[in-house]
């Protein structure tokens, strides 16, 4: 079941603002970069509230912008030739997506769409390419995103050809724990039952049948607005079992 539309609001490049300090300190590439770069980088930096429902990415539009999550929840999702919706990954704090296509300059192939009410930083194409010709440390970070999300995405496939939902709640909990392409998130992170379902495909029931589940195997604690993970690399085997 997908989130509520969004309701028409002034175009988000409208809505961009400066981003401010406490935001920039939360971007974890930033602090490798040369001075010059990071004086580019920090003056083309944007910041943007993004509403429930909202698209940021849509399939078919030309990437302007690579994101990267400061507060909230974003959904990235397509449909299939038979109009059925797929979700590839949630995008929680500090992950920062849309590198591909900002490189091959191609048009979206997927929706990237709030699931809360989030803010999010964007970087544009330019300073990006900029970026890419001239510093080595992001290069090593984008490159780390590329081969991050590729892994992720070969074990989204395989347990969504699983039937068993547990497996594929934790396959979902496990890539959005994910230390490297979500440093924001730590090992608390802020979600309903209902918004984990619609990353899940399966209802708020279900998800809290197998959160519960979960629990009790002592891998994951149910906490009030959010989920800790007691054991990571427990979680992403129970994954691999299904």
């Amino acid at each position: 079941m997908p989130p509520p539309g969004a309701p028409a609001h002034t175009p988000l490049l409208e809505r961009a603002r400066a981003i401010d300090a406490a935001e920039l300190a939360d971007i974890p590439w930033l602090v490798a970069l040369q001075r010059e770069e990071r004086e580019r980088a920090v003056a083309d930096l944007r910041a943007v509230q993004v509403q429930p429902g909202e698209l940021l990415c849509r399939v078919g539009r030309p990437a302007t912008f690579w994101f990267g999550v400061i507060d909230g929840l974003l959904k990235m999702s397509s449909d299939t030739v038979m109009g059925v919706p797929i979700t590839f990954t949630g995008v929680p704090p500090g992950g920062w997506f849309g590198e591909g296509t900002c490189i091959k300059r191609e048009v979206y192939r997927y929706n990237i769409q709030a699931l809360r009410k989030s803010r999010v930083a964007g970087l544009s194409l330019a300073t990006f390419h900029w970026l890419l010709d001239r510093s080595i440390p992001f290069n090593r970070f984008v490159m780390q995103q590329l081969n991050e999300r590729l892994g992720q995405f070969i074990g989204a496939r395989e347990i969504d050809r699983m039937n068993d939902p547990d497996a594929r709640v934790a396959r979902s909990l496990a890539a959005l724990f994910h230390p490297l392409l979500y440093p924001g998130v730590g090992t608390l992170l802020r979600i309903t039952q209902q918004e984990l379902g619609y990353l899940v495909g399966l209802s708020r029931q279900r998800v809290n049948e197998a959160l519960n589940a979960l629990q009790e195997l002592g891998l994951i604690r149910i906490e009030y607005g959010g989920l800790r993970v007691l054991d990571l690399e427990a979680l992403r085997q129970h994954v691999h079992r299904g």
